[in-house]
């Protein structure tokens, strides 16, 4: 069954970095997208960016454009995301979720498989 655990999260200072992690284990995601997403409170979730396990082919959302970068590890199965210029309102709870359908900037709709998400708080 494929799990996946994220990592990293935290508290930082406005201006800060973070690195968080996501660790695939379970199946072989090989044809699979996987992403972060974010969801603040009182806010729905949204997809933060994705990256294909195919083709290494990348998508951000229009603000962590030059803030965030998504990378992969295939020999430790994980999915980075890291974050750079960290602000207030990145504060959330961030997932990363795996679509069999590789796709890329599309939401939530099709990724099936969700792990169980680690705090983000941005704050002085």
């Amino acid at each position: 069954q494929l799990q996946l655990v994220e990592s990293g999260g935290g508290l930082v200072q406005p201006g800060g970095s973070l690195r968080l992690s996501c660790a695939v284990s379970g199946f072989n995601v090989g044809g699979y997208a996987i992403g972060w997403f974010r969801q603040a409170p009182g806010k729905e979730r949204e997809e933060v960016a994705s990256i294909s396990m195919s083709d290494d082919s990348t998508w951000y959302a229009d603000s962590m454009k030059g803030r965030f970068t998504i990378s992969r590890d295939g020999s430790k199965n994980t999915v980075d995301l890291q974050m750079n210029s960290l602000k207030s309102e990145d504060t959330a709870v961030y997932y990363c979720a795996a679509d069999p359908s590789d796709g890329l900037g599309y939401g939530d709709e099709n990724y099936s498989y969700w792990g169980q998400g680690t705090q983000v708080t941005v704050s002085s």
